[in-house]
């Protein structure tokens, strides 16, 4: 912090902000703690701050934009659940509006996903803009703060590593390996949702067409996207919510063949 203060911390938080696994929180705290030890300027750190998750967001939503779901799907692969990560994501955007983005950070998942989200809403740029510099804003001076009160807490506790010496280090190795276990084990267990059965339009349609047609049920279980202005559904299809489905599974029928569609 003393030698490359101002680098790490941009560096830490443009990358979280772009999508990648970073510690940005961490780095905030830390910074903050070294603006308290007069190591670091506080107005400097802020600015720094605040202008590496602008660019970062900025980044994420222009490729929102352009790119869509691709990018949306393609952040959502490297989560446990990607089913998850999207509908997380767009329930946010569709009970607080707009507004997300300023709480956004504060919101593991929904972090990454809010501005290539807005992006791909259309979202005008410049209200983009100024809703992210609040939430940037906010989850800055948060963190910062943080660091900056409790200075001494955490100077007692890299006090207290250095002196466990080896010991902290076998503690640390430890924690990561159950860690990755861990990963692995979250990532095999959601490994069959990647996988899901598909039926061509054709089929559904000549289906529909049949004496057997009572016999199907179509569901509409799309978020991001259903509730836009004008959006047209399949007829006869019902929709339920993807983000109750413990309640919705209740009302369907056991006796037809249901056919689902999203996004």
């Amino acid at each position: 912090m003393a030698r490359h203060g101002y680098a790490l911390t941009f560096a830490l938080l443009f990358a979280e902000a772009i999508g990648l696994p970073f510690p940005a929180a961490i780095a905030l705290v830390a910074a903050g703690a070294a603006v308290a030890a007069h190591t670091l300027w506080g107005p400097y750190v802020l600015l720094t701050c605040i202008t590496a998750l602008l660019l970062g967001d900025t980044v994420q939503f222009w490729l929102g934009r352009y790119m869509g779901w691709a990018l949306l799907g393609f952040l959502c692969r490297v989560s446990i659940n990607p089913e998850t990560c999207i509908l997380r994501s767009a329930e946010s955007f569709y009970k607080r509006g707009k507004a997300t983005l300023v709480i956004a950070k504060f919101i593991p998942g929904v972090n990454t996903m809010a501005a290539p989200l807005a992006g791909s809403m259309n979202m005008r740029f410049w209200q983009f803009l100024r809703l992210d510099f609040g939430g940037a804003l906010v989850y800055s001076l948060t963190y910062l703060s943080v660091g900056f009160l409790s200075r001494d807490f955490l100077a007692a506790i890299l006090r207290g590593f250095h002196a466990a010496g080896r010991a902290m280090e076998g503690v640390i190795i430890s924690a990561l390996v159950v860690y990755a276990i861990y990963r692995i084990v979250q990532y095999r267990k959601h490994r069959m949702y990647r996988v899901v059965p598909r039926v061509q339009v054709h089929e559904l349609a000549a289906r529909l067409a049949s004496e057997d047609a009572s016999r199907v049920l179509i569901v509409d279980v799309r978020s991001h996207g259903y509730y836009d202005p004008g959006t047209a559904r399949i007829k006869g299809s019902i929709r339920i919510e993807p983000n109750n489905l413990e309640e919705e599974l209740k009302h369907l029928a056991k006796d037809k063949d249901i056919y689902l569609y999203c996004t």
